[in-house]
């Protein structure tokens, strides 16, 4: 089995500092290391083996080989996704240089331009249908109303709202 590179033992340490000293989630946790063993397999494989490596030409370099990405299932990346994957980076490479690496500043990295999102909103009608729904003959009924209630009259995303007491 071959020795790890310095990107993978680097971002290994990171992954580790991410959970022990700031506290983040396991899912981004989980994400994170997708992104960053996807990063250190293109680097490598573009004959990388040092992070500090790393410029500006070479990040472009990965950009484009994540909108040209395809997975397994003939998938590609949404921009959102990419733009996950330059995020992860970035923090990465934030937290080499608070480690003295001497590696490209993350301000140089640009985030890829969003996805316009279009919002969709319910008419009068919907809303009437949607609120009458809970059957206020029980306890239950009343409680999912007063959630759909305190849900739309607030703008509470749906995971804030179930994190209520």
């Amino acid at each position: 089995m071959p020795l790890p590179t310095l990107p993978r033992l680097l971002s290994l340490e990171f992954l580790e500092h991410l959970e022990v000293e700031r506290n983040v989630s396991p899912l981004t946790i989980r994400d994170y290391s997708l992104y960053l063993r996807r990063f250190c397999e293109w680097f490598e494989a573009d004959g990388h083996k040092d992070v500090t490596e790393l410029d500006i030409h070479l990040l472009k370099k990965y950009r484009v080989y994540l909108s040209r990405h395809i997975d397994e299932l003939g998938r590609s990346l949404s921009l959102s996704t990419q733009s996950y994957h330059i995020i992860c980076l970035r923090s990465f490479l934030k937290w080499l240089v608070k480690n003295d690496m001497p590696v490209l500043h993350p301000e140089k990295v640009d985030l890829p331009k969003p996805e316009p999102q279009t919002m969709k909103f319910l008419d009068t009608d919907q809303m009437s249908r949607l609120l009458s729904q809970p059957r206020l003959s029980s306890k239950t009924g009343y409680r999912d109303r007063a959630m759909l209630e305190v849900l739309f009259s607030t703008g509470l995303r749906v995971s804030e709202l179930v994190s209520l007491n």
